[in-house]
């Protein structure tokens, strides 16, 4: 029988069952997902530059702290040492003062003068540095042969007969070597210098260099 609540179907439709909904095929759920992970890379990677900016301005910041830190320790270091060399430059000025007003004798010049010397070598010995003792001897470890004079005296070979430029020490340490002229034996010498014999190692035959380097 026919049931008369139902209408009948219009001509040339057939019935035919709904079509799944697009939203739960496969295909769509998988781009869904590759999208949402697409969406926490792109977090991911905004929190990594994020990290690796504030990385980079801590890294700035302790670069500039550090540099300012080393250029006050030098300062600081450096700070007694200027302190002095500007007293020392003060008392130059009071010396010149003094001599453009001619109110100093000669004795007076040579005794504020070596005050000055000793001025500067106290600046010297508060940093370690002190001038180099003396010696008769010939040292290639602390001095410097800058001319050669010649003599007949064997006891005089190797002998400092003369100081150009004194030399210093730091902390036990050559600071400067010390420039000497040099007494070599030889036998025909007259006890004169000898124009053009600038090394000690030009001496009689037999007598070897002083091996002493710059």
């Amino acid at each position: 029988m026919t049931d008369p609540d139902r209408s009948p179907p219009e001509r040339g439709v057939t019935e035919r069952s709904a079509p799944e909904s697009r939203d739960d095929s496969p295909r769509d759920l998988a781009l869904a997902e590759l999208s949402e992970q697409i969406e926490r890379l792109g977090r991911s990677f905004g929190q990594l530059s994020r990290r690796d900016r504030m990385r980079e301005d801590a890294f700035e910041q302790l670069y500039a702290e550090l540099r300012q830190y080393k250029e006050d320790f030098i300062f600081q270091q450096e700070k007694p040492l200027l302190l002095d060399l500007l007293l020392f430059h003060d008392s130059l000025c009071w010396f010149r003062t003094r001599l453009d007003a001619g109110e100093m004798s000669p004795e007076v010049v040579s005794d504020h003068f070596q005050y000055l010397i000793d001025e500067f070598l106290e600046v010297m010995y508060r940093r370690d540095v002190l001038p180099m003792e003396r010696s008769e001897r010939f040292d290639r470890k602390t001095q410097k042969a800058m001319k050669v004079v010649y003599t007949p005296e064997r006891s005089q070979d190797f002998k400092v007969s003369e100081v150009l430029r004194r030399g210093f020490t730091r902390a036990g340490s050559v600071l400067r070597a010390e420039n000497v002229v040099l007494h070599r034996y030889r036998a025909d010498a007259l006890g004169q210098g000898s124009p053009g014999q600038g090394s000690p190692g030009q001496g009689s035959p037999g007598q070897g260099s002083t091996g002493q380097d710059d």
